[in-house]
């Protein structure tokens, strides 16, 4: 990842209370990160942070599209994207990661940076399955729905508990319950 410091917070300036940031993210945002999950997008986020003198808590609201691939077409879309994720910033003895949202900070850290959190929301508010618009109101493949059978081992006459050539040892441990 390229360092850019547009994405830092000053948090050695700010006071203690309620502040709020706007970042635009767009195709050079994601250039910045060496990946290929999200190729460009247009986020707005909006940052809210709360600065007590022991915790930062950061509200982070995202909301727009990002390019990307069909799973099943290959096809380019606009994957809409809305996220709503909380950061907790608590100060302590040394620079740590302790949970998923969770961070803690020396009190002497003067920026927080805050690409890789926003590129890291923008990624988990992705679904797994990516479908073009044209395939998201198909049905998703049913177990309990009517399929078509296409290979199977079993001749047409072939009962399971009737089989000549069962070997008998197996028929002795059905048995058993």
């Amino acid at each position: 990842m390229k360092k850019d410091t547009q994405y830092d917070l000053n948090i050695a300036r700010l006071a203690d209370k309620t502040h709020h940031f706007a970042f635009e993210l767009d195709r050079a945002f994601f250039e910045q990160f060496d990946q290929e999950l999200i190729p460009d997008g247009n986020i707005h986020a909006d940052v809210t942070l709360i600065k007590t003198d022991r915790l930062l808590t950061l509200d982070f609201d995202l909301h727009g599209t990002v390019r990307q691939i069909c799973d099943r077409s290959l096809d380019e879309y606009d994957q809409q994207v809305d996220a709503h994720e909380q950061l907790l910033v608590r100060f302590g003895d040394q620079n740590l990661e302790l949970d998923d949202n969770v961070l803690q900070i020396t009190p002497d850290t003067q920026t927080l940076p805050l690409a890789q959190h926003l590129f890291d929301y923008i990624g988990l508010a992705l679904p797994m399955k990516k479908l073009h618009p044209r395939f998201q109101d198909e049905p998703d493949d049913n177990p309990d729905a009517d399929a078509k059978l296409i290979f199977t081992t079993r001749q047409e006459g072939d009962d399971d508990d009737d089989s000549d050539d069962t070997d008998p040892r197996w028929n002795a441990l059905r048995n058993l319950n």
